[in-house]
């Protein structure tokens, strides 16, 4: 129980910053991406605002043997551009582009009462679920939603 409720609070103060800077809505992030029309450059904001805790808690990490809740950081090694990499990053673009949802935003908005971010949700534990199918895992929605919280 102890090792769900940093993730929780991380979690909740993360959806909250969502809320607050409006980041929830997809008419926004969508303005963002317009270019060429009325641009909305709210986005450009909160992300230029996440790099000084980011940078922050990389410099802070470099002086840790450990980290607080966990035996050791998880920290991915490869750095190789492949051809996965690159497919799901243009189907994460694609996703984000036409419906001004990526995964973050989306499971915020659940908590705001409209309708428009479930069925962002569902195709997206769709996508997750025959991603472990295609990879050869036994998908369970539980182990899904708590895959980080079992991990060490």
């Amino acid at each position: 129980m102890r090792k769900l409720i940093a993730p929780l609070l991380v979690g909740l103060i993360f959806g909250a910053g969502l809320a607050v800077s409006d980041m929830v809505n997809p008419a926004r992030v969508l303005a963002f991406l317009d270019l060429a029309g009325q641009w909305d450059p709210t986005l450009a904001f909160v992300m230029a605002g996440a790099l000084l805790p980011s940078a922050i808690a990389y410099l802070i990490r470099r002086r840790l043997r450990s980290p607080l809740l966990e035996a050791r950081f998880h920290i991915p090694e490869n750095r190789a551009v492949d051809p996965r990499l690159l497919g799901g990053a243009v189907l994460f673009g694609a996703g984000w582009g036409l419906v001004g949802f990526c995964p973050g935003p989306a499971i915020s908005a659940l908590s705001l009462g409209s309708w428009q971010p479930w069925p962002f949700v569902a195709a997206m534990f769709a996508g997750m679920l025959l991603h472990r199918l295609a990879m050869r895992q036994t998908p369970t929605v539980p182990a899904l939603l708590l895959r980080n919280a079992s991990d060490g």
